[in-house]
């Protein structure tokens, strides 16, 4: 099938290189000039594991191209997927949708025959109605159907995520007869790789596929924040939150993922996503209280991280250098929107310390966010003569440091570790003092 994607973020590149590579003809599109000539050199605008290689093999081999001007691949695609960013607006947290609509005026413009319009970004509930009528308004002769499809993508493994999903929400309006029936066809061709053995298709109404998306996540953030909850009862009393999590976890009602303790949920996803299902609903007259406790909770938890790293210097940051690992919000991306960092680095340097960084993959996108930083070469580059080590990041070379070297590296054998990487008995084993999360 031809696919035109607008979007070359996260959610664009991705899904366009994952279509390509199941054997349709693909597009991406995106109106930075600078992005599309850098996807043309073979220059990927994101780190995500396996995506470069992908990207070039489906290049090579013909069926994956990028534009800035996606008039023609508009006008002869059979599906039209929008992938833009829908970041929170300033001032309310509803979500902004001005990229999407702009991609709703631009496609209603061009599409000749019968498309199916796949709104592929995060976007609220009627989101898809909205854009119907932009393009039934502009278009009244126009033969579309507008689908939603939403991405259920982790960062770091998102390769795998898409051409291995647990379920894939397809979201249109009455599919059983003309042009749902249309639609729901296009959609099942879009995803017959997928459907050699049990089909992992999921076709539900538009606003239940809208809303589907932002339930999950939600649900997700909820648990992170619960076990982080958790944590600081463990302290109180003296408990282990992993063993918390493992006895919990192993309850199959319940399960084990998103029951890892740390400084708070960041990302592209959780943050935004929480916000606008919270707006969603207070503008509903239902408001969802337990979502609004679980952004209040994780905004307080991210900006209280600096008092752990102050306790561990004895409660006093002023003069003293701080060797930090880790920036972005998790390992295997290079992304850092709302990563703990971005409270934590600025909430130390406030306090009087000199910061001294490191991350594998995060460190161009950092320098963009974070000043006053003296960003480093490596993990004991970071930690050289510091006061006090910090993992802000589990990425793994940090789960196997030389301790040895990282207790020369410093001036004195502090470390917090705000992932639980290391094992406590070990860590005083080996004379550090050694603070953690929920271990007492």
């Amino acid at each position: 099938m031809r696919v035109a994607m607008i979007g070359t973020g996260y959610v664009g590149l991705v899904s366009g290189a994952c279509f390509a590579d199941f054997g349709h003809e693909v597009t991406c599109i995106d109106k930075d000039a600078s992005k599309i000539e850098r996807l043309e050199r073979g220059e990927m605008p994101i780190f995500e594991p396996g995506l470069d290689d992908l990207v070039a093999a489906n290049v090579r081999d013909g069926r994956l191209t990028f534009a800035l001007d996606g008039s023609e691949a508009i006008r002869n695609a059979d599906a039209v997927f929008i992938g833009v960013g829908t970041p929170s607006r300033r001032g309310d947290g509803h979500a902004d949708l001005s990229y999407v609509y702009a991609a709703a005026e631009e496609i209603a413009g061009l599409i000749e025959g019968f498309t199916v319009i796949v709104t592929k970004s995060t976007v609220p509930v009627g989101t898809g109605d909205e854009i119907e009528r932009i393009v039934r308004e502009r278009r009244p002769d126009a033969e579309f159907a507008v689908v939603s499809n939403p991405e259920f993508l982790r960062e770091g493994a998102a390769i795998g995520d898409f051409k291995r999903p647990d379920r894939v929400v397809i979201g249109i309006n009455n599919m059983d007869d003309g042009v749902g029936a249309r639609a729901r066809t296009v959609m099942t061709e879009m995803y017959r790789p997928l459907n050699l053995n049990e089909s992992p298709l999921l076709f539900v109404g538009r606003r239940t596929s809208e809303l589907i998306k932002y339930a999950a996540n939600a649900f997700l953030a909820m648990k992170i924040t619960f076990i982080n909850e958790m944590a600081d009862l463990c302290e109180a009393v003296g408990a282990d939150v992993q063993q918390v999590a493992r006895g919990i976890g192993l309850d199959n009602r319940i399960g084990s993922k998103f029951l890892h303790a740390g400084p708070g949920y960041g990302g592209s996803c959780f943050p935004k996503d929480t916000l606008a299902l919270v707006r969603t609903a207070t503008d509903a007259g239902s408001p969802v209280r337990l979502v609004e406790t679980t952004v209040e909770v994780n905004d307080a938890r991210k900006k209280a991280m600096v008092e752990r790293v102050r306790a561990a210097v004895d409660g006093d940051l002023a003069g003293k250098t701080v060797g930090v690992l880790g920036l972005t919000f998790k390992p295997n991306t290079d992304d850092m929107r709302d990563s703990p960092a971005l409270d934590l680095v600025p909430a130390l340097i406030a306090a009087g310390a000199r910061v001294q960084a490191f991350d594998p993959e995060g460190m161009h996108e950092a320098g963009k966010l974070l000043s006053g930083v003296d960003f480093r070469d490596g993990p004991y580059d970071a930690l050289d003569g510091a006061d006090v080590a910090v993992i802000v990041t589990e990425w793994d070379q940090f789960r196997a440091l030389d301790l040895d070297r990282v207790r020369t590296a410093l001036t004195a054998p502090v470390l917090v570790d705000l992932r639980n990487v290391y094992r406590p008995e070990e860590m005083r084993a080996r004379g550090f003092r050694y603070s953690s999360i929920g271990r007492g």
